[in-house]
């Protein structure tokens, strides 16, 4: 690990000017991801500034009636958190569906969405890589690349964003809040992370200098009809392969409303708002639900490792649709598809 100065400030203003005025500093919360990618010298910053003891740990009522999540509430807290669980039951699913519980106690609500792909080839120091050093090449392309991207890739990088937190947010509409160098400003959860196009280095919109300091929730919705579904590897501890975040409105029989997000597919949380269109006003059914699997992937595209995503993918959208159509949402402490 590459040697660094620690800085720990008292205030978001202090934070950010120290982050801003230097173009190697980081900020650390519970560390999660950022140590491990210093430990691996995939990072190397020369100051990590410190934000744990900034006071963005609560979790408030917001005016219109949702919430807002301080950037620094652990996963743990939020996953149990009484208002998520009973407002937002789709956010505590998919929170309690990723990592381990002692990860879920350290990790923060604002490092889960700065967290980095878990892409071999970007972890590997020794291999080329457009993410960590842009230019150099993707070696996934053409590689291993069984976990790898099927939608949004480009010819620069075919990595998956990681998270299952940010699955939900994608799907519940979420808005980052931020603070940085120019002020403070507000990033609709769509715009927040980007497909990898001619710039894979660059994960989100974030300007240099600016930090994460809540994501506020809208209205609660989706609360009898939603759910989680993450298939992986392993049963449990495991990054998914494709996970599928699921909300439905319905009254009289119908699907009034629909909101689907797809994890591991892409290089952020994938959601086709033509695809949410086509449900609208339809009676649940296997046929329209596979209709709107298949406009979802439309322009699916293997790599050859990884083309049993899109099958995989297709299966997945269809049967959490079913699940959030019967209001019998995936258990995550089962494991097993429902």
């Amino acid at each position: 690990m590459t040697p660094f100065a620690y800085v720990r400030p008292t205030s978001v203003a202090e934070a950010v000017a120290a982050v801003g005025s230097s173009g190697t500093a980081r900020f650390i919360a519970g560390g999660t991801n950022l140590v491990d990618l210093m430990r691996y010298d995939v990072e190397t910053p020369q100051t990590l500034v410190d934000i744990t003891r900034l006071p963005l740990k609560t979790i408030e009522d917001a005016e219109n009636g949702g919430v807002v999540i301080g950037a620094l509430v652990s996963n743990a807290d939020l996953a149990y958190d009484e208002r998520i669980q009973r407002d937002y039951p789709l956010l505590s699913s998919a929170i309690l569906a990723g990592a381990s519980g002692q990860l879920r106690n350290a990790a923060s609500t604002g490092g889960n969405l700065l967290q980095r792909t878990r892409c071999y080839y970007f972890y590997d120091v020794a291999t080329p890589c457009n993410k960590r050093e842009p230019g150099s090449g993707c070696p996934a392309i053409g590689g291993v690349n069984r976990i790898h991207a099927i939608l949004g890739a480009s010819e620069h990088c075919i990595a998956t964003h990681p998270s299952d937190m940010c699955v939900a947010l994608a799907a519940l509409e979420a808005v980052v809040h931020v603070t940085g160098p120019e002020g403070e400003r507000r990033i609709p959860f769509a715009e927040f992370h980007r497909l990898p196009g001619d710039r894979p280095q660059d994960d989100n919109t974030l300007k240099h200098g600016e930090m994460v300091t809540a994501v506020a929730l809208p209205a609660p919705r989706f609360g009898a009809h939603h759910t989680y579904l993450k298939l992986r590897d392993r049963l449990s501890y495991a990054f998914a392969l494709v996970s599928v975040a699921a909300g439905l409105d319905m009254a009289d029989g119908r699907i009034t409303d629909a909101r689907i997000a797809l994890g591991g597919v892409a290089h952020k949380p994938w959601r086709d708002e033509a695809a949410e269109a086509l449900l609208k006003g339809q009676a649940p059914s296997p046929a329209i639900f596979a209709a709107a699997a298949d406009h979802i992937l439309r322009d699916a595209k293997g790599q050859g490792d990884n083309n049993f995503k899109i099958d995989l993918a297709r299966r997945a959208i269809q049967r959490a649709l079913e699940q959030a159509a019967a209001g019998t949402p995936q258990v995550q402490a089962e494991k097993r598809v429902n």
